[in-house]
């Protein structure tokens, strides 16, 4: 589709502009894009890795659009005031959304897994590439997170594959809807959970997903995606449970640890050992959800699961940025409340305080997440454990601050926890400093902000 195309990326270093520019590339096109991070000096590193692809970096002004025969790719909310889509609309160049083009190359390949759900879906999507290019597939991959497997000197942002292989990997996002552009061979659901959209649109669309597909695979430990998969047909469900012993996958003697976890998997008579080097029992659920798929898809489930334990996990997933001081600093990506507990989960299995920041990646999620959000600390904060929240990251445009982080604060101190408001981030940092003591972990969390792991880092040194 794409090799005699010419193609411009408006915001072309977000998190899920950069991976399909780059298979955009690979796959012949002409490429080029804008981002506002770039017009202000931010994130050089990305912009020097696109660059290097053979990707023209413009101002975000419009200069970049000088066809009709461009194809101009936006965020699906991207606002109309932006120069490059006025450019667009006065020479007439086609616009596209980023769901949209992804969705048609996605839907064009021979074998397309699509991995969904509110939680975990970068980590399977991962995991499932790992297994795929170890068994010689040479999948082409979409990831809205970079996979450390595949991070090289030349490739600091491994976020996607362009392989040339048939399989076509790619986690698939319902917050915008778009969810609904996809048939999937393979359909992977980890969980349904507020998080964007209401329960019943998130139904309608998730169902939509799986009835769409050749083949769904179930987490029978979620009740919403056990409900949905009982309306698919028996013949097109593969179900996966840590739960549940009459899954098609079913794990058990699970044994945590710090940095790895593992245990027992038994499908289809076969009992297999497999250790992780990523922790936590979400992502033993998350290789059970990438063994069903890869399964499905042909790979033998001992060899796929001699591969996973080869899996070193994403960035920003329970990244530990470094240990100084006797204080652990952990970048990670969770900004909802399913995301947030697992995290906190894993971390409370072994001694030590939390302090956590986490940043609201909009105000109209912690709108939507309010009263979830509050629980989810209620109840995976411990005693002496500290929230330290900043206002929400703002990029511009028209917003409704009907809820801020210091409304999420009173209700978490109202529960009982010790949470602070500290609007500005670095304010928030100077703090963390002040209160972290030896044995501590500092989590730093939030989504749509590539800026995070930069004060991740930067937090550590100065400890």
């Amino acid at each position: 589709m794409a090799d005699t195309k010419s193609y411009f990326f408006c915001g072309i270093g977000g998190s899920g502009m950069l991976p399909l520019a780059g298979i955009v590339r690979a796959q012949g096109a002409e490429v080029a894009g804008s981002d506002r991070s770039l017009d202000q000096g931010r994130l050089g590193d990305k912009f020097a890795f696109l660059a290097r692809q053979g990707i023209g970096l413009f101002p975000q002004d419009g200069s970049g659009i000088t066809s009709a025969d461009q194809i101009l790719v936006t965020s699906a909310a991207v606002e109309e005031t932006v120069p490059d889509v006025q450019a667009a609309r006065r020479i007439g160049a086609r616009q596209v959304s980023r769901p949209q083009l992804l969705a048609a190359l996605f839907n064009e390949a021979p074998l397309s897994i699509g991995v969904a759900g509110t939680s975990g879906k970068s980590t399977v999507t991962g995991m499932i590439a790992w297994i795929l290019h170890q068994a010689g597939l040479e999948p082409t991959v979409m990831n809205g997170a970079v996979m450390k497997n595949f991070v090289t000197a030349d490739t600091p942002f491994a976020s996607a594959l362009a392989g040339r292989g048939g399989a076509f990997v790619s986690e698939v996002d319902e917050s915008d809807g778009s969810i609904a552009l996809y048939r999937p061979a393979i359909a992977v659901l980890n969980n349904v959970s507020l998080d964007h959209k209401t329960m019943d649109e998130l139904r309608t669309l998730f169902l939509g997903f799986l009835t769409r597909a050749g083949t769904a695979v179930l987490n029978l430990d979620d009740p919403e995606t056990r409900l949905l998969g009982e309306r698919i047909e028996a013949g097109r469900r593969v179900t996966f449970s840590l739960i549940d012993e009459g899954a098609d996958l079913f794990g058990t003697d699970i044994e945590e640890a710090p940095l790895a976890v593992s245990l027992i998997v038994r499908a289809g008579g076969e009992t297999i050992p497999l250790r992780l080097q990523v922790p936590g029992r979400h992502n033993a659920a998350n290789a059970l959800a990438a063994l069903a798929a890869v399964r499905a898809a042909g790979v033998p489930i001992a060899r796929a699961a001699e591969a996973l334990a080869g899996f070193s996990g994403l960035r920003r997933r329970f990244d530990v940025v470094g240990t100084r001081e006797g204080v652990s600093v952990i970048d990670d990506f969770g900004h909802n409340p399913d995301k947030i507990a697992a995290t906190l989960k894993t971390l409370h299995a072994f001694p030590g305080r939390l302090l956590v920041l986490f940043q609201p990646h909009g105000y109209g999620p912690l709108k939507v997440m309010k009263d979830a959000l509050v629980a989810c600390f209620a109840e995976n904060l411990a005693d002496g454990d500290v929230l330290v929240m900043p206002d929400p990251v703002y990029f511009g445009g028209t917003v409704d601050r009907a809820v801020t982080s210091a409304d999420i604060v009173d209700a978490v101190r109202a529960a009982g926890r010790l949470a602070e408001h500290i609007p500005d981030r670095a304010a928030c940092g100077e703090r963390l400093r002040a209160l972290a003591a030896p044995g501590d972990r500092i989590i730093i969390m939030g989504a749509r902000d590539d800026t995070l792991s930069i004060f991740a880092r930067d937090l550590l040194d100065a400890l």
